[in-house]
């Protein structure tokens, strides 16, 4: 089992595109202006697989994926 994790996004490398909404819609959301907004929740082990598909194909690389500590 992997260990928790949140997405993470560099909003100076973002330019909003828009891709990772549409690859991840269950965890991101965008703003008025394209901007993604984040799920403050940690990423469902089911949808893990997505999550790492949206950050490998994010075409600023301005996604990432955190592995967070057990119990924090």
């Amino acid at each position: 089992m992997s260990p928790p994790a949140r997405l993470r996004v560099d909003p100076i490398a973002c330019d909003g595109r828009g891709l990772c909404a549409e690859l991840l819609p269950e965890l991101i959301t965008l703003d008025d202006w394209g901007y993604p907004m984040l799920s403050r929740r940690e990423v469902p082990a089911a949808l893990g697989g997505e999550a790492a598909a949206a950050v490998k194909l994010c075409p600023r690389l301005a996604l990432r994926l955190e592995a967070r500590a057990a119990g924090r």
